[in-house]
């Protein structure tokens, strides 16, 4: 048996955190791909194998509507959008829009998320343009696929002065960055993330444990510490 899970990344380190204990307990293989929620969805709307989806509760309730997942759709928690520097520099002030603003324009390269498909990218480049610094910092802007990855380089970065931005489980999941805080409440995006069985699935009833694992009371405490707000 194998359960096939197409997973939003900011999911992704809550999803390998839960999987040993569900390969224990049934003996299933679990294979995942990870990314930015639009990337998925194409991927599933494109005929990819699955038999789970981890997207946002919205895309999840698209995708009902549309028939490509069934009505089992069951909430992890809340996720807040946050910002980042490598670990071992100084956390700067971002505490409210001018501050925020400051330590952009200072930033000697700002990382983040695909903007046309992942949702704190989408999200971030709403916020450049809401400071009114899109422009400026363009040329310094550095996209990836999924926030874990732009994490990733930004852990690996060798340049001082680097900053990231995107969902706070991407952040506490990635070692060598260090959450600064969610973005101000002016500029805040707080996303509910959600899992459901997909209509094309091959083992429904293994996906069905699999969401009673991940979103239920067994891995409240999982989600927490990711950063679900549970």
């Amino acid at each position: 048996m194998k359960l096939n899970l197409l997973c939003a990344g900011a999911a992704q380190g809550l999803v390998t955190e839960t999987m040993p204990a569900f390969v224990d307990a049934t003996g299933a293989a679990v294979e995942g791909t990870f990314g930015a929620v639009g990337a998925m969805q194409k991927k599933l709307t494109a005929g990819e194998p699955c038999d789970v989806v981890i997207l946002t509760a919205t895309m999840v309730d698209r995708l009902e509507k549309d028939g490509w997942v069934l009505p089992t759709g069951a909430p992890l928690g809340r996720v807040r959008t946050g910002v980042a520097v490598r670990a071992g520099e100084a956390l700067p002030d971002i505490h409210d829009g001018p501050s925020l603003r400051s330590t952009l324009i200072a930033a000697t390269g700002i990382l983040f998320p695909d903007p046309q498909q992942a949702t704190a990218g989408i999200h971030f480049v709403v916020v450049l343009k809401r400071l009114s610094i899109y422009a400026e910092v363009a040329p310094r802007l550095r996209t990836f696929p999924s926030g874990a990855m732009a994490m990733r380089a930004l852990a690996q970065g060798q340049e001082r002065g680097l900053i990231g931005c995107t969902q706070i489980t991407e952040i506490n999941f990635t070692p060598g960055v260090v959450l600064i805080r969610p973005l101000p409440a002016d500029f805040e995006l707080v996303t509910v993330y959600s899992a459901a069985v997909s209509a094309t699935a091959r083992e429904p009833e293994l996906a069905r444990r699999f969401i009673e694992l991940l979103a239920g009371p067994a891995s409240r405490d999982v989600r927490a510490a990711a950063g679900f707000d549970v």
